[in-house]
């Protein structure tokens, strides 16, 4: 009986266990936003500098997923989005020799120096890549430090109303590290005609509705285009 006992014991904690584990290595993920402007006439080339940049970076311990993004409008401007298991992993990643290279070889052609913001992740989900030429919209959103905590419960809102919205493919929510005032939504949508729609909805309008009293600076909201 006592062995019957025991062994349901195991049972019963085991799962919580390995549960708790991965959430607990999901708490220490590090997520980075590194917006890069290259000159118009370097435009192509950035493009292939950064396609190299990410192939190398996804065989890096402890990167979870990096992603490219180049702006619609403004086709020299570009975005890489990556996911780090922790601080320790994107560290190294950052004095790897391909990085290092990577760096070295953009100062010739920016327009912009290299603007990297660290987060943690307010509002995530599944580390899955998109692709098929999904719609990437990245917003920074900016409030005085006195209104951070007013703003991260509509941040939080927002996120659980929009994932319900047609075509939504994810929206994450991740908040800078060196200012927690400061944060950086990231949207992914099937298409054009779904984040337009989204844009329309009552839920966004509302919460831009509330933000814009609040607001440090202005909504700036970019659309892109995952590089191949």
């Amino acid at each position: 009986m006592h062995q019957y006992l025991r062994l349901l014991l195991a049972v019963a904690v085991a799962p919580m266990g390995s549960q708790a584990q991965a959430q607990g290595a999901g708490e220490t993920a590090v997520y980075v936003a590194t917006y890069i402007e290259v000159t118009p006439t370097a435009t192509s080339q950035g493009a292939a500098l950064l396609k190299q940049y990410r192939d190398a970076t996804r065989k890096d311990v402890g990167n979870q997923r990096v992603e490219i993004v180049q702006e619609i409008n403004r086709s020299n401007r570009f975005a890489i989005l990556t996911i780090w298991t922790d601080q320790k992993a994107f560290e190294t990643h950052g004095k790897a020799a391909h990085t290092v290279e990577f760096r070295d070889k953009l100062k010739a052609i920016h327009t912009a120096p290299y603007d990297e913001r660290v987060h943690t992740g307010m509002v995530v989900g599944a580390n899955d890549a998109a692709r098929g030429g999904a719609l990437f919209v990245l917003t920074h959103v900016d409030v005085p430090p006195p209104l951070k905590d007013t703003t991260v419960p509509m941040l939080k809102q927002l996120s659980e109303d929009s994932r319900n919205d047609s075509g939504n493919l994810r929206f994450e929510v991740q908040q800078q590290g060196s200012r927690p005032n400061h944060f950086t939504v990231v949207e992914v949508w099937g298409d054009q005609k779904a984040y337009e729609a989204h844009v329309t909805a009552a839920h966004t309008r509302q919460f831009r509705e509330k933000l814009g009293p609040m607001s440090g600076a202005l909504y700036d909201e970019r659309l892109y285009r995952a590089l191949d």
